[in-house]
């Protein structure tokens, strides 16, 4: 039950076994030297945690075992209260299921166990809520136990003898559940409400990436060394717009299929090869799809038109197939490619002799790659509040990167992957925040020295939809609050922990070198979670908000990205694929910069104005140009579909930029028509000065519905209720010379 009972070799598969949707480029035997490395690669993951003692292990396959039971004994009462014949009780059945990291063999020490409780026909899900759910309460070793009923995948989470336990739940038709149970059958899916489909999912991915990796062993360790890479260098979430624990498992799982004789230390190598040329978005495959004729919705960009705009998709091998990278932006794909980069030129020094494997695992500091940031602060009075703040704005920091990215200014929208503790507010009042750092890289604006960058409707919009989402779900409570704020790169220390802040030596560029170590006891990367938490938006602040604004006593005011800056922050190391962008429509002139039109003009939340769709980017022709220099290069680009996939070629259109002082007067005066409404206007002309400031909406007032914030492309979120509180506008305006 913990591991895959799988009867296979160590040795080398059968050469007329083939995995994968393509032949392997290369079938070579591993070498001494190659194993020399492994057992290498081994040691040096062993310090950071990634393998459990022997100990930890057997207890949990004990609480398993016992949480088996109780689902067995759960079972057969359920089954004499609905009169099941005496004969059917005894084999009624009923399963424990593991997934994730632990299915997959490679979770680390204090790690979660992610499990399924399948059940037969006659057992309800209002069952598992209810008698399951007090049936575990009343186990001596259950701690902390809570059910989240109405979650997309509805879970009960515990902690079970001191391991945390999340139990999903499904309901099959079928009378029995027999022990051999295989849930990769297509046909257990038949007659399924959609969150038993949901529920079975994860197990049945996790199944069918085991049984398509030619040597277990070999996919473990490498998963395992591949994991910790993206942990250390803050690549690894889901829910920010990097890629999840199953995406790195399927592109680990991709790599042994092209290189099935391999061991781990050559996958690691090769893992970086085969993805740092990879041609995005063609799509990651483990196997072909197949239809089953379920009418379940399928990743399939022929026939869904969203489904072309995937930029990254990794597809999940088991039917209904799914996109399981949807998050990733223009920016996060950017910084994900260029790790990918890196970890190839530095494996190439390991396999050389020329470095250790721990030059690998040197975490890099974020805090010294750009020379912008945006801070984003969400903060609420109390503990229980703040936590459900948290993972709302968490989910929502996509939005904004998005944003972001869409602005014509904006090269590069950079999340960090960890949160931090949010800097105490200068009063005696108990405030409960999290911190996430957006480095942004700006462009460079050909013969222009003056450059005005309005990004208040970018953080507006992306606030909106925190704070609709937050009062449609009635979770939104008083002096729950969203700040941005804009800061250099030497202003991070005001509000950053001292361990984060790593000061270099020289100004070197990030390169091939490898990246700078960060202090181990900074970050703590090893377990399997996203290492991060999230908060929504506020409704109104006293008038006093930027004396007591916990961002708002680092002196911004007069701050100016001067000509030493080089506007795109060349001294940063950004990644070397920048962001796909529209065509250049942009005239500057010395001072400003003309943009095509102006913003809409911010308000309370409301819902956006019905238009049309804008209409969907042309691709670029195919550039044939490109021809492979070796064989295994030629091999790689074989590997993925063909180049006239239809998620080719797509691009995401830039937004305007913002409109230049002169222009303002062809904006609509939401400051004149809103009565009361609290705003200064920057004094831009003539400052040569960089200002952020925090508006605040007049409480009794509402801003005309023709001027509300258009969110159309991020109408995800449910209408505001008919009367929404005002929500505080955070306003980043800035001048940019040459």
């Amino acid at each position: 039950m913990p591991f895959p009972t799988i009867n296979q070799s160590q040795g080398v598969p059968q050469p007329t076994k083939h995995y994968g949707i393509t032949s392997p480029i290369s079938m070579a035997q591993p070498k001494e030297a190659d194993l020399v490395l492994t057992q290498k690669l081994t040691e040096a993951l062993k310090p950071f945690g990634v393998f459990e003692e022997e100990l930890e292990l057997q207890r949990r396959i004990l609480v398993l075992g016992k949480l088996n039971s109780l689902v067995k004994e759960w079972i057969r009462e359920i089954s004499e209260t609905k009169n099941l014949p005496a004969s059917l009780i005894e084999t009624v059945g009923g399963k424990i299921f593991t997934f994730g990291s632990y299915r997959l063999g490679v979770h680390t020490k204090g790690a979660d166990i992610d499990a399924l409780c399948v059940a037969p026909r006659h057992v309800e899900r209002t069952d598992f809520f209810s008698s399951f759910y007090e049936k575990l309460r009343e186990q001596e070793e259950v701690k902390d136990l809570r059910a989240v009923e109405e979650a997309f995948v509805p879970v009960i989470k515990l902690c079970f003898d001191g391991i945390e336990i999340d139990i999903l739940f499904a309901r099959l038709a079928l009378q029995t559940i027999p022990e051999n149970l295989d849930l990769r059958d297509d046909s257990l899916l038949k007659n399924l409400d959609i969150r038993c489909i949901r529920s079975l999912n994860g197990c049945r991915v996790t199944d069918e990436i085991l049984h398509l990796v030619p040597n277990i062993d070999n996919f473990r360790l490498t998963l395992r060394a591949i994991k910790l890479w993206a942990k250390r260098h803050n690549i690894y979430s889901n829910i920010l717009g990097f890629l999840g624990g199953v995406s790195w498992a399927m592109l680990v799982a991709r790599t042994c299929q092209l290189y099935p004789n391999a061991v781990a230390a050559t996958l690691v190598h090769k893992f970086f090869l085969v993805f740092s040329k990879w041609e995005w978005p063609n799509p990651v495959l483990l196997k072909q799809p197949e239809d089953c004729n379920l009418n379940l919705p399928v990743w399939d960009p022929r026939v869904t038109p969203s489904d072309r705009y995937h930029l990254m998709p990794i597809i999940t091998p088991a039917y209904p197939q799914q996109n399981s990278t949807y998050n990733v932006s223009a920016s996060t794909r950017a910084v994900m490619v260029d790790e990918f980069k890196q970890g190839l030129a530095i494996t190439d020094e390991i396999l050389q002799s020329k470095a250790e494997w721990s030059k690998l695992y040197e975490a890099p500091n974020f805090f010294q790659k750009y020379k912008h940031y945006i801070v984003l602060l969400a903060s609420a009075p109390t503990e229980k509040q703040h936590l459900e703040w948290v993972g709302l704005v968490e989910s929502k920091i996509r939005i904004l990167v998005g944003n972001l990215e869409k602005n014509e200014f904006i090269t590069l929208a950079h999340v960090n992957a960890h949160s931090f503790p949010g800097p105490k507010e200068g009063n005696d009042k108990e405030e409960f925040s999290t911190m996430w750092v957006i480095g942004i890289v700006f462009k460079k604006m050909e013969g222009s020295e003056n450059l005005n960058v309005d990004l208040t409707v970018d953080i507006q919009s992306f606030t909106d939809t925190v704070y609709r989402q937050a009062i449609s779900s009635k979770m939104f409570e008083q002096d729950m609050k969203i700040t941005a704020k804009h800061v250099k790169r030497k202003q991070l220390q005001q509000l950053l922990p001292s361990n984060v802040i790593q000061t270099r030596p020289s100004r070197r560029k990030h390169s091939t070198e490898g990246p700078r170590p960060m202090n181990d006891s900074s970050l703590d990367l090893s377990l399997d979670s996203d290492n991060s938490l999230s908060v929504p938006s506020p409704p109104s602040v006293p008038a006093a908000a930027n004396k007591i604004n916990p961002l708002g006593s680092i002196g911004f005011t007069g701050a100016m990205i001067t000509a030493s800056d080089k506007m795109d922050t060349s001294g940063s190391t950004s990644p070397t694929s920048p962001v796909p962008t529209a065509p250049k429509s942009i005239q500057s002139r010395k001072g400003s910069s003309s943009s095509s039109s102006p913003p809409p003009p911010m308000g309370p939340p409301a819902a956006p104005k019905a238009s049309s769709p804008p209409p969907p980017p042309v691709p670029p022709p195919e550039d044939k140009s490109k021809k492979p220099k070796t064989e295994e290069t030629a091999a790689l680009a074989s590997s993925a579909p063909s180049g006239d996939s239809p998620t080719s070629g797509v691009l995401p259109v830039k937004r305007p930029g913002s409109p230049l002082p002169e222009d303002q007067s062809k904006k609509p005066k939401v400051e004149d028509e809103a009565k009361g409404q609290i705003e200064e206007e920057m004094a831009s002309q003539g400052d040569e000065a960089m200002e952020t400031d925090i508006k605040e909406l007049d409480p009794e007032q509402k801003a005309p519905s023709d001027q509300r914030a258009s969110t159309t492309d991020l109408s995800d979120v449910p209408l505001p209720p008919a009367n929404p509180i005002p929500v505080l506008k955070n306003s980043i305006k800035l001048r940019l010379s040459r």
